[in-house]
């Protein structure tokens, strides 16, 4: 593809999961704000900082649009990734509305380590502890409805893993379950919103939080939150971006006017440049032609093919994914890794901040993940499977 031109032929990039490369039109639109109207937003009123508010908007209503969800029901705030998001949300919630809180066994650490501080956060001597709970999923990927009782749960977890891309197939009921139990849900978005958003369209999640740079744009954090979780969070990390006004012992928040609500989460000075090259981004995903989706779907499953049918290899995961990882029989994985980038094929190894999942669950070994994008050509993936034949004597 034209808009990765910068890659040349002989290097090889599979590491997307962690975060993907960035299309042209991408790296210009943030090129273009910092040479044509770098200004900051919501604060000025000269010209330039006028265009990066439209822009910024612009950024938030086709975030929304993405996800088909409305305006009149949700808001948009920037933070730094999914991790902070997350974390963020769980410092501030209002603890009269969780009774547990509950993850599940193939987490990121995103979710995983954030709701083990949030237990340990809300356990004090001599009072009654914060349970948590670790689900196990199913093969699949989804969650058993009836997995406990979700009366006031508090439910973080992923709706696409960063293992092997398998998904919450039962999302949307899961979160109609939960809700049903006045239960909250927080869903890990970063390894759905490049290439899987489509299982999030019109969700009922409580908030949705997500990486921009797993989704061609730069680095940046997302929050989709509903407006009525607004009034169970208790504001705690403020500043002066936050306030219309600031009394010796007091202060307004922004959010209390609906139209600036999303300023709940957005401490300090927002990354401008990079919010209007998300939506940029977005535009990009929105228009890439036929022939795009097609390549990564034969990509996909030609190296799947070779993965899951070679006699050394053994890949986690039981259907093709853009996101594969696997470990191969007496071969050290972190080796394997480096005679890859010898060859300029770009792969991560070890547990990709899953290790709970994979080191003390299933006691796999360190892993190599090669993980698919747009910017994958065939010739990609045809030096990939001769290099791994040739370095596994098949």
């Amino acid at each position: 593809m034209n808009d990765f031109d910068y890659l040349a032929k002989d290097q090889i990039y599979l590491d997307s999961a962690c975060q993907s490369l960035r299309p042209r039109p991408v790296i210009d639109a943030l090129t273009d704000y910092y040479t044509h109207y770098n200004s900051c937003g919501e604060r000025v009123k000269y010209k330039w900082g006028k265009i990066t508010d439209e822009k910024v908007d612009q950024t938030r209503a086709q975030i929304l649009k993405y996800l088909r969800l409305k305006p009149r029901d949700h808001i948009v705030s920037f933070t730094l990734n999914t991790t902070y998001g997350i974390n963020l949300l769980l410092d501030q919630i209002r603890l009269s509305f969780v009774k547990k809180v509950v993850t599940t066994d193939i987490e990121h650490n995103s979710p995983f380590l954030s709701t083990i501080a949030f237990a340990r956060k809300h356990t004090y001597t001599g009072k009654a502890k914060m349970e948590r709970e670790v689900i196990d999923r199913n093969p699949d990927g989804s969650v058993p409805l009836d997995a406990t009782d979700w009366t006031r749960a508090l439910l973080v977890l992923n709706c696409a893993s960063n293992i092997d891309g398998r998904e919450l197939g039962n999302v949307k009921d899961l979160i109609k379950t939960v809700h049903k139990h006045d239960g909250i849900v927080i869903i890990d978005a970063a390894q759905a919103m490049a290439h899987g958003s489509s299982l999030l369209h019109k969700t009922e999640a409580d908030a949705i939080c997500f990486s921009a740079h797993k989704m061609y744009a730069p680095s940046l954090g997302v929050i989709v939150a509903r407006r009525d979780l607004l009034p169970k969070i208790d504001t705690t990390f403020i500043d002066g971006g936050m306030v219309d006004d600031a009394d010796r012992e007091a202060y307004t928040l922004s959010a209390t006017d609906s139209s600036h609500a999303h300023t709940k989460f957005e401490s300090g000075l927002q990354a401008w440049g990079e919010i209007i090259a998300l939506g940029r981004a977005i535009e990009w995903l929105q228009d890439l032609p036929s022939s795009a989706h097609a390549t990564l779907k034969q990509n996909t499953e030609a190296l799947y093919d070779f993965l899951v049918n070679h006699p050394k290899i053994h890949l986690i995961g039981s259907k093709p994914s853009p996101t594969m990882s696997f470990h191969v029989e007496s071969l050290d994985s972190h080796l394997l890794g480096e005679a890859l980038s010898r060859e300029s094929i770009m792969a991560r190894t070890g547990y990709f901040c899953c290790h709970y999942y994979l080191d003390h669950v299933k006691h796999y070994p360190p892993l190599v993940r090669l993980s698919l994008s747009y910017a994958t050509r065939a010739s990609d993936i045809a030096k990939v499977i001769s290099v791994l034949s040739k370095l596994l004597n098949t």
